[in-house]
């Protein structure tokens, strides 16, 4: 699997799934996820009220991942993870590359080709930038899915692509 660094607005990136940095409500928040949820219109918020009557009703658990309709974004689905907060006094690492992990676990089933990530958790959960790369990074570099041919980590300042492509050539 390729996988690139682009840095863009997610909400505009031409791929068959994009992943949606989600609160555990699954309803909607600040950041990417409230971007995804207001670009990509109602069917999305709809599909996500679906999945919390039936199957989440106390909400997505942080590290895992589900896919609902894209709605009016420019892909066909959106696959939402939970990232977990960082913390300087746990290790949480690991949920944080199951997100990654589980997110092209998912888009690998549904069979796209090509997926767009977010630099998840490093927003309102503060999860240092090189890490947060270093963690997608090591994800995306190790798997092996059958359908999916091109990753793009997307971000969403020149700042952070320095840093993402300082982290990706070993600096």
């Amino acid at each position: 699997m390729e996988t690139r660094l682009l840095q863009a607005d997610i909400t505009t990136v031409r791929v068959d799934a994009i992943v949606n940095a989600a609160n555990s409500s699954l309803l909607g928040g600040g950041g990417v996820d409230g971007a995804i949820h207001r670009r990509g219109g109602p069917a999305i918020l709809d599909a996500c009220r679906d999945l919390r009557a039936s199957r989440y009703g106390r909400g997505l658990p942080t590290g895992q991942a589900v896919a609902t309709t894209a709605g009016n974004l420019p892909a066909r689905w959106v696959v939402h993870t939970v990232g977990p907060v960082w913390s300087a006094d746990e290790d949480r690492s690991g949920l944080l590359r199951d997100c990654y992990s589980h997110s092209l676990r998912v888009a690998d089933e549904l069979g796209a080709t090509s997926i767009a990530f977010p630099l998840i958790s490093s927003g309102v959960y503060r999860w240092p930038i090189e890490d947060a790369v270093r963690q997608a990074l090591t994800v995306l570099g190790a798997a092996r899915p059958t359908h999916v041919a091109e990753a793009q980590l997307v971000l969403f300042d020149a700042g952070t692509l320095a840093v993402a492509e300082r982290v990706r050539d070993g600096g």
